[in-house]
């Protein structure tokens, strides 16, 4: 059974088929394929979108209230939990992981509560968030003495991290033109390129002068963007489908 449409896409790349199948630049058949949804739920979107297209999403929106466990549920899987962390903090006890059924099991023998697994790794994940902020923003470190959140921005502040904010080199506008593949065409006199079979043209660039495809490309809407650069200008943004340019050649 295929996930919830929220589950394999992000709004934005939703409304980015949506606008192509408005301008016309993708077909229907081919959005219904790569969205995996049916032409009634793609129409659904559609007039969500056309109506409100800043509040538009494809969050799956619940009709009842999700069940809740008692708090008496709650502490008792929490309490399970922590002495599963114990027997993998032991270096004498050769448990590295947390046996969630074995979890599910003691809370029905001692307590004869039923809870399912997926609860039980929400609680999990709970548990280790807390103790991921405790570790960095309350706890003092035995070996550096003091908390590693203010150890590591007086390091940031002093310049003494190897830590870096990702910045986007000039000329390039888009972390697209960083993390992508690229491959290198001459323009002809016609103003085009040619890659995989395919003609796009090209502005800005002088003929029989070499210009570089940098090209992104997305698995989730199976559409790459192919973005030409020739030397410091960004000429052309084209939208192909992953399969049209044989990627797997390069």
């Amino acid at each position: 059974m295929a996930k919830q449409l929220h589950k394999r896409f992000s709004a934005q790349e939703v409304k980015m088929l949506i606008e192509k199948y408005l301008n016309e630049k993708v077909k229907l058949a081919y959005i219904l394929e790569i969205l995996k949804v049916k032409r009634s739920r793609f129409f659904e979107l559609l007039k969500q979108y056309t109506e409100d297209p800043d509040n538009f999403s494809i969050q799956y929106k619940r009709k009842s209230a999700t069940r809740r466990i008692s708090d008496e549920v709650e502490k008792n899987i929490i309490n399970e939990l922590k002495k599963e962390k114990k027997l993998i903090e032991d270096k004498e006890i050769p448990v590295t992981f947390y046996n969630y059924s074995y979890i599910k099991d003691q809370i029905y023998q001692n307590y004869e509560q039923k809870v399912s697994l997926p609860t039980i790794i929400d609680r999990a994940k709970k548990v280790l968030k807390e103790e991921v902020e405790r570790y960095n923003y309350q706890q003092v470190h035995s070996t550096t003495g003091e908390i590693p959140i203010i150890r590591f921005k007086r390091a940031v502040r002093e310049k003494k991290s190897l830590f870096r904010e990702f910045v986007i080199p000039s000329p390039y506008k888009s972390a697209k033109d960083i993390f992508c593949l690229r491959v290198k065409r001459t323009v002809d006199a016609y103003h085009k390129i040619s890659i995989s079979n395919l003609k796009l043209r090209v502005h800005k660039a002088p003929l029989r002068e070499e210009v570089e495809l940098r090209i992104a490309p997305d698995e989730k809407t199976g559409i790459a963007e192919v973005r030409i650069w020739y030397k410091d200008i960004l000429t052309d943004i084209y939208h192909i489908k992953n399969s049209d340019l044989n990627l797997v050649h390069f």
